[in-house]
């Protein structure tokens, strides 16, 4: 094999650096060709793939590292970890419930947070009438089998809610309200105070920083990690 660079003296050090690079090929036991440029092949369908899964669930918790800072953001980094002291103080704070809104939209449970917000809603309502469509409409959201988003409760609690919505009042959604904000607290909240996302609020870091780093480290290392120079150009 002929020396790229011999060939190519009137190159400067970068781009001779270039030409070096390029010369560089996966490592394969037999040395085929055809095998390192399926490989490559195979890697950049992949790469293409996971492009087009990202672009076809658009996710606002799973935010770009240059996604304009939030309301929630805004909020200093002290009364940012007092979030950390209870899910109460997490959600008394429309920034809180801004930011545990995003963290449970990349974890696709958002239905959670949505069913109690909607029961805080519907317990501000006066009117009886509207009331009762909102009973109904919150039953065929997020109670009954196979709703567009189902929330996960007992057979018992789904049958109570299913009884007070022929009589509504504003109590009717309370036990069901009580055992998915429970669900949240015990087991979603947790997370959400290890995640990335409260990791950059804290630290004042744009959304979606720390996970895009880790992202970029690891794409970087398994991409070239069987990467072997070609030492023929040297002879």
């Amino acid at each position: 094999m002929e020396n790229p660079l011999l060939l190519s003296p009137h190159l400067n050090a970068s781009s001779r650096m270039k030409l070096l690079y390029k010369s560089m090929k996966p490592f394969s036991k037999d040395g085929a060709k055809t095998e390192a440029k399926s490989g490559a092949q195979e890697k950049k369908n992949r790469l293409s793939l996971l492009m087009k899964k990202s672009e076809s669930h658009p996710n606002p918790t799973h935010l770009d590292a240059f996604e304009k800072l939030t309301y929630a953001s805004s909020v200093s980094p002290e009364e940012i970890k007092k979030w950390g002291e209870s899910f109460d103080k997490l959600l008394s704070q429309e920034a809180g419930m801004d930011a545990f809104t995003r963290f449970l939209k990349s974890e696709f449970s958002e239905e959670n947070i949505e069913f109690w917000m909607a029961c805080e809603n519907y317990k501000k309502i006066k009117d009886p009438v509207q009331l009762s469509l909102k009973a109904k409409e919150i039953y065929k959201t997020f109670i009954e089998k196979d709703a567009p988003k189902e929330v996960n409760l007992d057979f018992n609690t789904k049958e109570c809610a299913i009884q007070s919505i022929s009589h509504p009042a504003l109590n009717s959604f309370d036990v069901a309200q009580t055992k998915i904000y429970t669900l949240m607290e015990q087991d979603s909240y947790s997370r959400f105070l290890k995640s990335n996302l409260y990791s950059d609020l804290i630290n004042s870091r744009p959304l979606g920083y720390s996970a895009l780093r880790r992202r970029s480290r690891s794409f970087t290392f398994n991409e070239f990690k069987d990467a072997q120079p070609d030492f023929a150009i040297w002879l």
